[in-house]
C-alpha cells in the first residue's frame, strides 16, 4: 500500500482510503508463507491505489461510456457486418439448460443442446446450398483454415499431392492468403479487371495442375457481386481445383443466392456477423464450415449427427483432419445464431438482404457527389469511396476518419482493398434506420466541405475525444504493452 512518504502513481488514490473492511477474524489467522512456495511471495506489499468502493465502480462506469460498440452507436465497420445483436438471442443463450452445462457430461443428459447443434446445421445446410456443415471451428479465418485443410486432405486422398497452390484475388481479404499460408499451401494471386471483378482471362493464365483452390467472397470486398461466378467455378474446376466459399459477406445474398448453387465446394460463415452473435470483444466467434458431399467424409470429427430419436456423437470417421478444437465449438455463440434463424425465419431473413443493399446504395449514391466513386454500379451490402479528391487538398483519409470520431461515429474501413486509393469502405447493415444513415451521409458531406474550405481541422481531428490524434508511427513501432511504475 501506499505511505505518505511515497509519490502518488495513481491519480485516483487517497492515502488510508478502502475499498472495503471486514470483521475480525473469529478464527485461526493462517501463515501464508506455509501454503506457497517461497519464490511466489512478495517481499514487499504491491503498490496499488487506496480507492473507496464507490471511487473504483465510478472509475470503471467512466471508462465503459468512453468504449464504443454497436450498441452505442453507428459501426459502419466495411468488410465486418457490425449489425445489431438482438437481446432475444442473449436471453435464450443465458437458460439454464444451455449456460450451465458441461461438455464432458454424458450424450443422455444434453440431447437439447445436441439437437439444437444438429437442427442449427440443417439450417446452415439449407442456407449455403452445401450437404453437410461442421460447427467446430472457432471464428471465419479459423473456419478458412479448416476449409482449406478440408480440401488439401480430399486431393492427399486422391493422391493428387502436387496441388499446392490457391488462388486470391487481389481484392481478397487478409485473412484468406494468411488462413492459406497457414495451411502449407501456396498463394497465388487473380487480378480484378476495370470493373472490379476476378479478370476471367487472368484466372485462366493461373489455374493448373497445381491449383488446390480458389478463395474467393461473393460479394467480393469492393461489395460488387461477380456476375461471372458461375463460369469462374466451371475453370476451376476444369482445372481440378475446388472453390472456396468465404462467408464474410453472405449478409448480402441471405436467402437470395446459395453458394452451392454458384459453384462453391467448400463454405465457411461467419455467425458472429451475418446471425448477430457478439463480435470482436465482445465475446467469441464462429465460424461453421460446410462442404459438398465428396468432402463430407474429411470433416473434423466428431460429427453430430441422429440415430433414430437420440442425436450422437460420431466419432467414427476414418478420413476426418480430426479435431480442429476442443469440444464442439463455441456452443453459446451457436445458440444465439440459432435463436436468431429461427426467430428471423425465411421471409425474415430474405429482409434483411433486401435492407442491407437498399441501406448501401442509398448511401453510395449520396456521397457520389464528395467523393469518388471508383466503381459507379450498383452494389450490394457495402461499397468502396475513394478520398483521392480530399488528398489533394491536404487531407487523406486517415484524417477523415479521425474527424468522425468528433462526431461520435465509428469510422469506417480505411485503406482496404489496397487496389483502391486512398480507401473508404462503409457497410451500414439493415439494422440502422434511415435516420441514421443521413445523419452520419451529412457528417460525411461536411467533412468534405471542411476540406476544401478548412483543411487545418480535419487534418488535427480528433478534438473532443480523451486522446487526440497520436503519433502513429511510434505507436507501431514502440508500443506500450503493459504498465510500469516509473
Amino acid at each position: 500500500m501506499n505511505n505518505q512518504d511515497q509519490p502518488l502513481i495513481f491519480e485516483s488514490s487517497t492515502f488510508g482510503r478502502v475499498g472495503y473492511s471486514l470483521p475480525e477474524m473469529d478464527v485461526p489467522e493462517v501463515d501464508i508463507k506455509s501454503l506457497l512456495p517461497e519464490g511466489y511471495l512478495r517481499d514487499e506489499d504491491a503498490q496499488l491505489p487506496e480507492v473507496s468502493e464507490l471511487d473504483i465502480m465510478r472509475h470503471y462506469t467512466a471508462l465503459s461510456r468512453r468504449n464504443h460498440g454497436v450498441d452505442s452507436g453507428f459501426y459502419p465497420l466495411g468488410s465486418c457486418t457490425m449489425k445489431y445483436n438482438p437481446k432475444m438471442n442473449e436471453n435464450v443463450a443465458r437458460y439454464n439448460g444451455f449456460a450451465h452445462i458441461h461438455p464432458l457430461q454424458d450424450e443422455s443428459s444434453v440431447q437439447g443442446a445436441l439437437e439444437l447443434m444438429y437442427d442449427l446445421q440443417q439450417h446452415l445446410v439449407e442456407i449455403t446450398g452445401m450437404d453437410e456443415v461442421t460447427l467446430q471451428p472457432a471464428a471465419g479465418a479459423h473456419g478458412e483454415w479448416t476449409g482449406l485443410m478440408l480440401i488439401r486432405a480430399y486431393h492427399e486422398a486422391n493422391g493428387d499431392t502436387n496441388r499446392n497452390k490457391v488462388i486470391i484475388p487481389d481484392s481478397a481479404h487478409g485473412t484468406n492468403p494468411a488462413s492459406a499460408t497457414v495451411a502449407g499451401l501456396e498463394i497465388v494471386t487473380v487480378k480484378s479487371n476495370e470493373n472490379g471483378l476476378i479478370d476471367l482471362e487472368d484466372l485462366k493464365l493461373v489455374a493448373g495442375e497445381d491449383t488446390a483452390a480458389l478463395m474467393l467472397t461473393n460479394p467480393n470486398t469492393l461489395g460488387l457481386f461477380e456476375e461471372n461466378i458461375v463460369e469462374v467455378a466451371e475453370i476451376v474446376h476444369a482445372a481440378g481445383g475446388k472453390v472456396y466459399y468465404d462467408g464474410a459477406n453472405l449478409n448480402a445474398v441471405l436467402s437470395k443466392a446459395r453458394p452451392g448453387d454458384m459453384g462453391f465446394d467448400v463454405v465457411h460463415l461467419n455467425l458472429h456477423k451475418t446471425f448477430t452473435g457478439p463480435h470482436g470483444g465482445g465475446g467469441p466467434g464462429s465460424g461453421p464450415v460446410g462442404v459438398k458431399a465428396e468432402l463430407i467424409p474429411f470433416l473434423p470429427k466428431p460429427v453430430i449427427t441422429k440415430q433414430g430419436e437420440e442425436y450422437v456423437f460420431d466419432y467414427d470417421r476414418p478420413q476426418s483432419i480430426g479435431r480442429v478444437k476442443p469440444y464442439y465449438g463455441n456452443f453459446g455463440i451457436n445458440v444465439r445464431a440459432y435463436t436468431y434463424i429461427r426467430s428471423m425465419g425465411p421471409d425474415g431473413l430474405k429482409a434483411v438482404t433486401e435492407y442491407a443493399v437498399l441501406n448501401a446504395n442509398y448511401m453510395m449514391r449520396r456521397l457520389a457527389d464528395y467523393y469518388d466513386l471508383p466503381y459507379d454500379r450498383h452494389c450490394k451490402h457495402e461499397f468502396v469511396l475513394s478520398g483521392r479528391r480530399q488528398k489533394k487538398l491536404g487531407v487523406r483519409t486517415l484524417d477523415i476518419a479521425k474527424r468522425l470520431l468528433d462526431f461520435g461515429y465509428h469510422p469506417p474501413t480505411i485503406y482496404f482493398p489496397l487496389n483502391v486509393e486512398e480507401c473508404i469502405m462503409i457497410e451500414p447493415t439493415e439494422t440502422e434506420s434511415k435516420e441514421t444513415l443521413d445523419s452520419f451521409i451529412d457528417t460525411m458531406i461536411q467533412i468534405a466541405k471542411e476540406a476544401e474550405e478548412n483543411p487545418e481541422i480535419v487534418q488535427e481531428a480528433p478534438h473532443t475525444t480523451v486522446v487526440g490524434r497520436l503519433d502513429e508511427t511510434t505507436a507501431a513501432r514502440k508500443p506500450i504493452l503493459r504498465y510500469q511504475n516509473s
